[in-house]
């Protein structure tokens, strides 16, 4: 089998090499042409995942349609904001008999809508059941090094997520499967939302207590919202769940948590994004999610907050105290 992994920053080159090392051939495609050139001739992402070394089978394009040429499956490892364009420049290539499976997790800003619903509106030959998404705590950092892994592979079709599974699984990246990619989806991306929560919990100096409620709470906004969209709450206690959640909540890798601490240290948004040279998708997403649930009428008070931090202005302590200071409710509310 042969693969297109079009997106050559962290996530998209660890997996691309982790394919490549499987016995496929991989063909890695990056948006610019100076910086495909210097891949190739590095044979290393030094700007995005220093240390891991291409393999033989591992090629890399600039073009997107040599990149896809003669490829059995496209994993979509741009960022969220990005698919849309990006996908639009292949819509209209055969996909007969191809997997597309996503991988970048977000909710597209102004249509409020899914990666899998962006991939629909932009491949209109594309089938449901040739669509996955493989969601789950996997920081790129610690997949190049083989460090162990869980994720799961999900479509509408069982099928499809078990031909993914066999596809990536490894002896120390587990895949699972299940076909709920609504609540994957959604898992998958409003975690990022509450792990920008939980960092500004940390540059304001709040201990673990806050971390723990800020992130069971959070839990508690990510099911009301996948249930509202026609997901399955249970898998928000799977992998791309509370799996997910957790390892961005509390882990120095994660992008969304360090824009959080930032905040609560005091910093704007604009000078933090700055200074990235990664995309932290939670920005994007909590801006998605906020006008979403608000036209759902979906309670995210911690959603609101940070989205109220980072658009609008207000203070990391005026938010918490507001959090703090609702009126009392049951726990299961």
């Amino acid at each position: 089998m042969d693969i297109s992994v079009l997106g050559a920053g962290s996530w998209g080159t660890t997996l691309a090499i982790l394919l490549a090392e499987k016995g496929y051939r991989v063909k890695l495609w990056a948006h610019r042409p100076a910086f495909a050139e210097q891949l190739r001739r590095d044979r290393e992402n030094t700007s995005y995942l220093k240390g891991s070394i291409f393999p033989p089978s591992l090629e890399v394009e600039s073009d997107l349609s040599l990149a896809l040429q003669d490829t059995s499956m496209i994993v979509t490892a741009v960022p969220s904001q990005a698919l849309r364009e990006t996908v639009r420049q292949f819509s209209s290539l055969r996909l007969e008999g191809r997997t597309v499976v996503n991988v970048a997790k977000g909710i597209e800003v102004g249509s409020g809508k899914r990666m899998s619903e962006v991939l629909a509106d932009e491949l209109p030959n594309l089938l449901p059941s040739q669509v996955a998404a493989l969601y789950g705590p996997s920081h790129a950092e610690e997949v190049a090094r083989n460090q162990p892994t869980t994720v799961v592979a999900s479509s509408p079709s069982i099928e499809t997520a078990e031909a993914v599974q066999e596809v990536f699984h490894t002896g120390m990246f587990r895949v699972y499967v299940n076909t709920d990619i609504v609540g994957v989806e959604v898992a998958g991306s409003v975690k990022n939302i509450i792990a920008i929560a939980a960092g500004i919990s940390d540059g304001i100096g709040f201990g673990d207590n806050a971390k723990a409620a800020i992130i069971t709470r959070g839990m508690a906004e990510i099911s009301r919202f996948a249930l509202k969209l026609g997901g399955d709450p249970m898998t928000i206690s799977g992998l791309s769940g509370i799996g997910d959640l957790v390892v961005t909540c509390l882990s120095r890798h994660s992008r969304n948590r360090f824009v959080g601490e930032e905040i609560g240290k005091g910093r704007t948004l604009e000078d933090i994004v700055s200074h990235m040279n990664m995309v932290a998708e939670g920005v994007h997403t909590s801006r998605a999610v906020y006008e979403l649930s608000s036209s759902l009428d979906v309670d995210m008070p911690i959603t609101r907050a940070v989205y109220e931090m980072l658009f609008e202005g207000k203070a990391a302590e005026e938010a918490i105290l507001d959090l703090m200071t609702r009126e009392p409710k049951p726990e299961r509310d």
